[in-house]
């Protein structure tokens, strides 16, 4: 059975002043998610801007990473495009930088019906050995991946797991109930993780990771554990955190969160912008209430 553990953080990537990748507060940022508790980290997804992203910068990340943190934390390669020769070829070039497994996003745009999502994921998951974690994020790419399709998809040996984000727990409990019991279900929304594990699923590719990576893999811990009141109040006392960190399009908050902390990790690039000064004032209030600072 795969298995990339319980909190996987989807990793912001770091810019310098003139909005190229900062490789080395990257490799400085996956090491400190790992300190704090990530199981894993995946690298150029939504919350890495992966929109854009060139495909060399892409691959250079996936090698940093690797190579600060492999053998300590699993590295998941964001491949998925809505091209699936693209895809292919740079899920093939992922698998040479070391990277414990790929996910692939839902195809975007083109909104492909669900017989074209199946063979778009199944042409890329042949072209590596690598585990493969699925991403439904629906909001994001005007497509929804059926848990019937889903289903399909899991009869092929390496995709392993999926990232949900679809918000839906009905759709979650039957990709659980059409599924084997080995594949991983993720939640890709950090405030339906604790929801998410009650109808099957494994834990959290997370956004707040980035802060409170330490209390959710505690939350998680502790629903596995049978001790579902301590679940419940972590994930109470998380909630304004959770709220936070989507108070504007997903990766402004963190990043903002992130650089207030310290870290130093650039601003997001066009088309997205900068948080104001109403949110900039949220996120410091959601900070002081967690004691980030």
């Amino acid at each position: 059975m795969t298995d990339f553990g319980r909190v996987l953080t989807a990793m912001v990537t770091p810019f310098t002043s003139d909005m190229e990748v900062n490789y080395g507060k990257a490799r400085q940022l996956a090491s400190y998610l790992v300190e704090i508790g990530c199981d894993g980290i995946v690298v150029a997804g939504t919350t890495g801007e992966s929109p854009t992203l060139t495909r060399d910068e892409k691959l250079r990340l996936f090698e940093t990473i690797v190579n600060e943190v492999g053998g300590k934390a699993k590295v998941i390669a964001g491949t998925g495009s809505n091209v699936t020769a693209d895809t292919v070829s740079l899920t093939k070039d992922a698998e040479k930088t070391g990277v414990d497994g790929i996910m692939l996003v839902t195809p975007y745009y083109n909104k492909p019906p669900q017989d074209g999502l199946y063979n778009h994921f199944k042409i890329a998951a042949a072209a590596t050995n690598l585990p493969v974690m699925l991403y439904n994020v629906p909001g994001r790419t005007s497509i929804n991946l059926l848990p019937d399709t889903v289903a399909k998809l899991a009869r092929i040996e390496n995709i392993v797991a999926v990232k949900e984000a679809s918000g839906n727990l009905d759709q979650v409990a039957e990709i659980r109930r059409s599924t084997p019991s080995d594949f991983l279900i993720y939640s890709g929304d950090d405030s339906l993780t604790l929801p998410m594990l009650t109808v099957g699923g494994h834990g959290v590719v997370s956004v707040v990771g980035h802060v409170v990576a330490g209390e959710m893999k505690k939350m998680i811990e502790a629903f596995f554990a049978g001790d579902t009141a301590t679940a419940t109040e972590i994930h109470l006392d998380l909630c304004p955190v959770f709220k936070a960190m989507f108070i504007t399009a997903n990766p402004i908050p963190v990043k903002t969160a992130m650089n207030i902390m310290g870290h130093e990790v650039g601003d997001v690039r066009p088309p997205l912008s900068p948080a104001g000064e109403a949110e900039v004032k949220v996120i410091k209030e959601v900070l002081r209430y967690c004691n980030k600072i």
